[in-house]
This record gives C-alpha cells, structure tokens and sequence, in this order.
C-alpha cells in the first residue's frame, strides 16, 4: 500500500525542535541538585568597625564567622597572627589591641575567606573542613572537589618586616610635622615622635599603630629591631 507522506513545513519542523528542548531543560531543571538551584551571590556582611582609644573593635565579628560557617576562635587566631596585634573575643564582638584600618582587616579575611572557605573548583562557599592525618582539607558539599589548605607561614623575614606596638627601634628623624612632632621612616611606616628634632637619632618605642602610621615615644630600652 503507498502512502503519501507530505514534508513537514518548516515552521512544523522548528516547532517540534522547540518543543524536545524545552522538555529536554524541564527534566534537566528537575534533576540539578538543590543547592546549586537556590545558590546566590556569596556576600559577607559590611564589616562595622569602630576606633575606642588605642584599640580597635570588630563589632559585627560573629556575624561575619556565622556567614563563613567558621570557628570564631580560628579565625581571630588568622587574624592576630596576619595583623601582628593581640586581641580577643567579647560576646559578638572582636577587640585588637591596636589601632587597625578596615581596609586592613577586610583584606585579610578575604585571604582567609579564599584559603579556608572557597571552593576552588566551583567557587560556592559550601564547604567544610577536615583533617586527614595531619593534612587539613578543605572539603566542597556542592560539588565533591577536596584540596589542601596551603598555609602561607610567617617567615623570620615576615617579622621583621613588621612594626608592632611596643617595640623598640633606632629612629632617624626626617622631618617636622605640622603639629611640630618629628617624622621619620622605618621599613614602610612613618613614625611621628613628638619632642625630636630634624636630624636626630633617638631610641624610639612604639605606643600606637594606625595603618602605615605608627607613633612612638623617645626610651632608653635597647632596640629590639
């Protein structure tokens, strides 16, 4: 028996095609596992911090680890270490015994944030972290990747190259201030030294910190730097 089949039309034909793609994204919509479904933009909250005298308050520090899903002490230990400043915990609240800009401790929380919390495979924060014999890994729950945790240690060197509050250095004062204190440089600090004179050499400890400006007091201890 011969059976007249007309060519579809063009239009038919694209119609059909539509239609397969739309069913073939419905059942792979169904399929894709929730977290990546409702993932949004990874934010951390606007860090609140706030200069009391000689020390510096993380006022919303709890709730910057509650986004992170870390340890509140982990992360305060990153961050005295990186910033070279003591420092604790009060209730929500993070206390630095010093004077640190946000800038600075933005900076290394988003180093922690990419060393302890971000997955490098899919970028998603949805991780968690475990210790395999004395390897800490960092382990995706969104999409299985596993990488060590690469800790950058703090060198000697690194040590030297920071100024912290109390310690003692030789001091070359090269410059008056407009309030009439002595200016000098030290590594990539200025240090304002009030009662010196232009061309002085004086033994100098630090008593405040604020960014690369650090302020110090003339002493007779011994230089430790």
């Amino acid at each position: 028996m011969f059976i007249n089949r007309m060519p579809l039309g063009t239009d038919r034909v694209k119609q059909m095609a539509d239609d397969d793609y739309m069913a073939l994204l419905n059942r792979a919509k169904e399929v894709l596992p929730e977290t990546i479904e409702n993932h949004e933009r990874f934010e951390l909250p606007e860090l609140d911090i706030l200069q009391e005298g000689k020390t510096t308050v993380f006022r919303n520090y709890i709730d910057v680890t509650d986004k992170l899903r870390r340890d509140p002490q982990h992360l305060l230990q990153f961050l005295l270490r990186e910033l070279g400043t003591p420092g604790n915990i009060e209730g929500r609240r993070a206390v630095f015994k010093a004077k640190i800009s946000s800038s600075s401790i933005d900076e290394k929380i988003t180093t922690y944030t990419e060393t302890y919390v971000i997955c490098s495979e899919c970028g998603l924060p949805d991780t968690k972290m475990v210790k395999e014999d004395r390897t800490l890994i960092l382990e995706c729950e969104a999409c299985g990747a596993r990488r060590s945790i690469n800790v950058r240690k703090t060198s000697k060197a690194d040590t030297q190259n920071v100024l912290r509050v109390g310690d003692t250095i030789d001091l070359l004062i090269s410059d008056i201030g407009k309030k009439g204190d002595g200016v000098g440089k030290y590594l990539d600090y200025a240090v304002v030294v009030p009662g010196t004179a232009k061309g002085n050499t004086v033994h100098v400890k630090i008593t405040n910190m604020s960014g690369k400006t650090a302020f110090g007091i003339i002493t007779v201890e011994r230089s430790d730097k």
